[in-house]
């Protein structure tokens, strides 16, 4: 993602943007997406368990602070993991990254 968007963030750094607002963005567009795909996750296990529990004759039983902690996780996993990408565009140089084709 960063290095698709190398212009754009340059041009971002370039008018003025912060190092942080930058981070930021990014690390939110990570959070974003993974909590998103944990939505869906969520989403298709209760389908599914509920489906499941009928085929089987057996209750469904719905934890809701296990499907908490599991979306909690899925965010907490776009933080860490959008870091890294997040930092190397917060610091590039925006002269380096206009020029970047």
């Amino acid at each position: 993602s960063v290095t698709e968007r190398t212009r754009e963030i340059g041009t971002r750094l370039a008018i003025g943007a912060l190092e942080r607002e930058v981070l930021l963005q990014f690390l939110v567009e990570s959070v974003v997406i993974s909590s998103l795909g944990g939505l869906i996750g969520i989403v298709l296990a209760l389908l599914t368990a509920t489906w499941l529990a009928g085929v089987l004759q057996v209750p469904f039983v719905f934890n809701a602070p296990i499907v908490l902690i599991g979306f909690a996780f899925s965010a907490a996993v776009g933080v860490i993991f959008g870091y890294v990408p997040a930092r190397r565009a917060a610091s590039l140089d925006p002269i380096e990254a206009l020029r970047h084709e």
